[in-house]
């Protein structure tokens, strides 16, 4: 026995509810099935690799027809939005010099010259 949405009212003459898993597997000869299954999996890897949070959001619309007369066939539609985790780059640090420009070398700590020590294969003997 099920119940009216409006009413809330018993109705003996309506079926048991169509099953969502069977509907969408069989949307569009299994077309959206299978867009929204490679996008979980890529959300499933994008989760994976960034350890954040993700969405897969899907939207089922169903519109009757103009001048809507009951019994009258309804457009079904499927949207999905994914909403995946991206990489984000990594900030790097900068000192700003008196012109403004950025450098990664303190303007205020003085140079050090560097030069290159001689190489040698000779050990000493401790």
């Amino acid at each position: 026995m099920s119940t009216s949405p409006k009413t809330r009212e018993p109705r003996e003459d309506r079926a048991e509810p169509a099953e969502f898993a069977a509907f969408l597997v069989g949307h569009l000869n299994g077309r959206v099935h299978a867009t929204i299954s490679d996008e979980f999996s890529a959300l499933l890897t994008a989760v994976s690799e960034h350890g954040r949070k993700g969405a897969l959001v899907i939207k089922v619309n169903v519109e009757p027809s103009k001048g809507h007369v009951e019994g009258d066939p309804l457009a079904i539609s499927v949207e999905t939005a994914l909403k995946a985790p991206k990489s984000v780059p990594p900030a790097a640090i900068y000192f700003v010099d008196d012109d403004g420009r950025p450098t990664r070398n303190d303007p205020r700590q003085m140079a050090l010259e560097f030069r290159t020590a001689p190489t040698t294969n000779e050990f000493k003997d401790a």
